[in-house]
């Protein structure tokens, strides 16, 4: 299986993927652990995937997105965005709202 469809698996079978530096539990840069609060907060669950583990995984998410920069936040695989586009989304209350017009499920 090559690294795009690696990711590309990852993205279509589960609900909620984040690509991110280090783990939901250890995250190893301040925009990922972000991120991991923001998905916390709502209650929301969520496969996390370390990019440190493995480069052809860190520079192969950036060519399936064609977005440079991790974190990447995928809903129902449909690329979200990154660490500024979620804040600004979970701030706005269209996060929550995204993830109800998804069909995933969170905490009250």
């Amino acid at each position: 299986m090559s690294i795009a469809e690696f990711i590309d698996n990852e993205v279509k079978s589960n609900d909620v993927v984040l690509f991110m530096k280090g783990t939901p539990q250890f995250p190893q840069c301040g925009f990922s652990g972000q991120v991991v609060q923001i998905l916390d907060h709502i209650g929301v669950g969520y496969k996390g995937l370390n990019v440190l583990e493995s480069a052809e995984l860190r520079n192969g998410i950036k060519e399936y997105s064609n977005w440079p920069t991790i974190p990447q936040l995928y809903v129902k695989g449909e690329f979200i965005g990154g660490c500024d586009i979620v804040r600004e989304m979970f701030q706005a209350g269209e996060l929550q709202q995204l993830f109800s017009e998804k069909g995933v499920a969170v905490a009250a």
